[in-house]
């Protein structure tokens, strides 16, 4: 069945950078976008970014443009989201998934708080 683990979370000072991993399987990692989310204490659940599937496109929410930065490794099956210039309204629990494969699937997801 379709799972995806990131990791690479952590505590961070503003200004910081994380570099945040999703291992997928599966699935045909290599024939599908896939997506950045994060969902921040009591607000919804948001799109932060988009990677076609050979990773060449690439789309960014407002909020993180020119900061964060997506990639991907298909020989890895994994999907990697940089973050520099990290900001306290970056905390959130980040998540990947590959939106047409299983719409109802999310993984546990990992933790980045940018606290001093």
């Amino acid at each position: 069945q379709v799972q995806a683990v990131e990791s690479g979370g952590g505590l961070v000072q503003p200004g910081g950078s994380l570099r945040l991993s999703c291992a997928a399987s599966g699935f045909t990692f290599s024939s599908y976008r896939m997506n950045w989310y994060r969902q921040a204490p009591g607000k919804e659940r948001e799109l932060v970014a988009s990677i076609g599937s050979t990773g060449q496109s690439t789309n960014y929410a407002d909020s993180v443009k020119g900061r964060f930065t997506i990639s991907r490794d298909n020989a890895k099956n994994t999907v990697y989201l940089q973050m520099t210039s990290l900001k306290p309204e970056d905390t959130a629990v980040y998540y990947c998934k590959a939106p047409s494969v299983d719409p109802d699937y999310w993984g546990q997801g990992t933790q980045v708080t940018v606290s001093s």
